[in-house]
């Protein structure tokens, strides 16, 4: 099992250097799920069930959600600011 371990490890650090340097909010925020997983997997590899299941809970689940959500939140202030400038530029065109 060391080998499972090993390529473990590995996984964590690239799915935290992958969130760190990604340019798209998403998938950073995916990854970043995809890092909480990893982690509650570490911790029941390292025998601490409690730990890992409170941080599938809340570091992947919760916070996943809450960050999906307030992405979700900046998408529609984005296109609505884009939405009024147009109007804005239509109506001093006009």
């Amino acid at each position: 099992m060391m080998i499972f371990d090993v390529i473990l490890g590995v996984g964590l650090v690239l799915a935290c250097a992958s969130v760190y340097l990604s340019n798209n909010l998403f998938r950073s925020v995916v990854l970043f799920i995809v890092f909480g997983l990893l982690l509650a997997l570490t911790w029941t590899r390292l025998q601490a069930p409690d730990l890992a299941l409170a941080e599938a809970a809340i570091g992947a689940g919760l916070t996943g959600v809450l960050l999906l959500d307030t992405l979700g939140t900046l998408r529609k202030i984005r296109h609505q600011r884009a939405a009024d400038d147009t109007k804005k530029h239509e109506e001093a065109s006009s």
